[in-house]
């Protein structure tokens, strides 16, 4: 018999909703029964296309013991951390501090009052790898609850206090941060570089975009014959064309996975995110107007062939995520990490004709046994089993094969054509279909800037629907909303969701200005000041509340998988300033990056979108305005140079002027 998620829309609550947990949705009538039954409330977060939640599904959540053990002891509660971000971040903050790390599932015991009073992330069902036992966990924690309340209670107390404290008034210095911090910055990044594999520290390692677009921008700001210049766009390039070789890139089916697990780029977690598609996307469009380079151009094309023809829904907007995990068999009952992009090497052999299998497996480094290390895949799961990378270059493969460069292109596009139909056939990942507004704002943007870097009308209609689509489903009222699945949640957006559509509009603006799509942006920004812009901690906030109390201010400030709000917004105000003429615009973001001055003078490598929004304070918007018929060798132009700086509108004559400053002149 269902539990009481069988009546959300979430696919992460909807997964849950048949496990013997008696689990319920957030909600204050949840804490006001717990206060009634005197029990702890357990927490548990985590989201639809998560591997380790799965596992402890599996081996806790599934099992009726440890249920009726979690049932007895607790009112026990899910939440979508994509759809309550917010949520996620108080109690993450808990996590942090009393175990150093992070991460999902999360676990978390309150107080019938919300405060937390133990936590984690996952727990095996038993002792094991250094982690207490689930099961145990419950009994330990309710047995304190029964016998030394007063103690959890002063103990719960005292955290909130100090993650209070954590998230008190930020530090306003009196000026804006060095002009040092453009190559300090350089220099922490040349130190964490992974010279020979590209990236920045060790395993795992994650693609974090905003870092190569900051360095692709910094090696503009210095000029690319300039030491400072030439590293910044090295490291850039090296990191992007590893991630392009590696198995972190789905050679197949276009598109990268979430992180590598090891430091070559290798074998990844398999789970595909939109909000990594869009940003890489952004970055690999950088790298191609600084370079030409045709390998480039290949990555966009099969991540916005991932966007349309997988992650899209029939609406016109995106998806949120595919899965890792995925039945290896239609019989199967139980689900592998990497089951459905993986491949043993007789499967491929059995697809293809003999002289084409030596080709293939030459290039993506195919093994009879498997090609992952052991300390990449510690559980196994990949034994015999192929994760495709680039292990020889079309090249080096025409070389030592006596072919042709154009010959070694051609057979391996028709075989990488044959693997991918015979790939769809087998069980397919589940997909979160549901519609986040800040990923798919970030999406709207690169497929905006893709359509006018590459001239691709596809693109533009693509972005125009997904942005019709945000307005139609999700803005209502004055009010913008963060998540639809069958019909539009009642969340209310949260300062990402406002800031990361922005960014998308003022590119779509750029392709299509007949939409009102910046007149929408400026709404939004009025919206995002009235609503989150807390004028004590100079920045916009998160206000997360339970009976009527803020748990927590959170404001956030890391530019990690996603980029900080606070640090886009900074960037929009500066471009909406220039595209409407509104210097109030430039005065707020001089007040976010006055606020981050010493984040940057202290560690440049947490904010690099920050620091890209500073080095645009400093040297300016560049307003590109394009005319009723521009001469199309100056189009040409404009579409493939590398200008980090611009933005663009239309009107003013027939051909294209730039604004800066004060001045406007013809661009040729």
């Amino acid at each position: 018999m269902p539990n009481a998620l069988i009546h959300e829309t979430s696919p992460y609550l909807l997964q849950h909703a048949h496990n013997p947990v008696d689990w319920l949705p957030w909600g204050e009538e949840v804490f006001s029964r717990a206060r009634d039954e005197d029990r702890l409330v357990f927490l548990s977060v985590g989201y639809s296309t998560c591997h380790w939640c799965h596992v402890m599904e599996r081996e806790s959540f599934e099992n009726d013991r440890v249920a009726q053990v979690m049932n007895h002891h607790f009112i026990n509660i899910k939440v979508d951390r994509e759809e309550r971000p917010d949520i996620d971040a108080t109690y993450m903050a808990f996590v942090q501090a009393v175990s150093g790390q992070g991460g999902w599932p999360m676990s978390v015991w309150l107080t019938p009052a919300g405060k937390p009073v133990f936590g984690g992330t996952y727990y095996p069902p038993e002792d094991g790898h250094g982690r207490p036992g689930f099961e145990r966990v419950c009994h330990e924690l309710a047995r304190l609850w029964r016998d030394e309340r007063a103690q959890m209670e002063v103990g719960a107390a005292r955290m909130m206090d100090h993650l209070w404290r954590d998230a008190g008034v930020s530090p306003q210095p009196e000026g804006l941060a060095g002009q040092g911090v453009f190559g300090n910055f350089i220099d922490v990044c040349e130190s964490l570089h992974d010279v020979k594999l590209g990236g920045f520290g060790g395993a795992p390692k994650f693609p974090r975009p905003v870092v190569v677009r900051t360095l692709m921008q910094l090696s503009e700001r210095f000029g690319r014959e300039t030491e400072e210049g030439k590293s910044a766009w090295a490291m850039s390039e090296r990191t992007l064309l590893a991630m392009a070789a590696g198995g972190m890139h789905d050679h197949l089916g276009g598109g990268f996975h979430r992180y590598s697990v090891d430091r070559y780029w290798h074998v990844p977690h398999y789970e595909k995110m939109l909000y990594d598609q869009a940003q890489l996307a952004m970055a690999y469009l950088d790298a191609w107007q600084i370079s030409g380079g045709d390998g480039f151009c290949d990555v966009i094309d099969g991540i916005f062939r991932y966007l349309m023809e997988t992650l899209r829904d029939s609406g016109g907007a995106f998806h949120a995520a595919e899965d890792a995990d995925s039945l290896p068999t239609p019989e199967a009952d139980h689900k592998l990490e990497g089951a459905f992009w993986t491949w043993r090497a007789d499967e491929i052999a059995a697809l293809l004709a003999p002289r084409d299998v030596s080709v293939f497996c030459a290039a993506f480094g195919v093994e009879a046994a498997g090609n992952a290390r052991p300390e990449s895949d510690p559980h196994g799961e990949l034994e015999g089993r192929n994760t495709l990378f680039r292990s020889m270059r079309d090249e080096d493969l025409a070389e030592k094969l006596g072919l042709t460069v154009d010959e070694i292109r051609t057979n391996l596009a028709d075989s990488a054509e044959i693997l991918t139909v015979a790939r769809l056939k087998r069980p397919i990942p589940h997909r979160d279909d549901k519609i986040v507004t800040a990923w798919n704002g970030l999406a709207i943007g690169a497929l905006a800037r893709g359509a006018r870097v590459l001239a691709r009308a596809d693109l533009v209609e693509a972005a125009v629907m997904a942005a019709d689509f945000i307005k139609r489903e999700l803005w209502h009222d004055g009010c913008l909303y963060r998540v639809w699945r069958k019909h539009r949640g009642n969340t209310v957006g949260f300062p990402a969701d406002h800031v990361f559509l922005i960014s998308g509009l003022i590119e779509l603006h750029a392709v299509a200005p007949e939409g009102g799509w910046l007149d929408w942006a400026m709404e939004l920004q009025q919206q995002l000041d009235a609503r989150f812009w807390d004028e004590e901690r100079v920045g916009y906030v998160m206000r997360p509340g339970l009976n009527g109390e803020t748990l927590l201010v959170i404001r956030e400030d890391y530019d990690g998988a996603e980029p900080a709000p606070n640090h886009v917004a900074a960037e929009n105000l500066l471009k909406l300033a220039a595209l409407v003429d509104f210097p109030d615009y430039a005065v707020r973001a001089e007040s976010l990056l006055r606020c981050g001055a010493r984040v940057l003078e202290a560690q440049p490598f947490s904010a690099p979108v920050l620091l890209a929004a500073l080095d645009l304070h400093g040297r300016g918007v560049m307003k590109f305005q394009c005319g009723d018929a521009p001469e199309p060798a100056v189009m040409e132009k404009l579409r493939t140079s590398y200008v980090p700086r611009a933005v663009f509108t239309h009107g003013g004559g027939g051909s294209v002027t730039l604004c800066e400053g004060f001045t406007c002149r013809p661009w040729k």
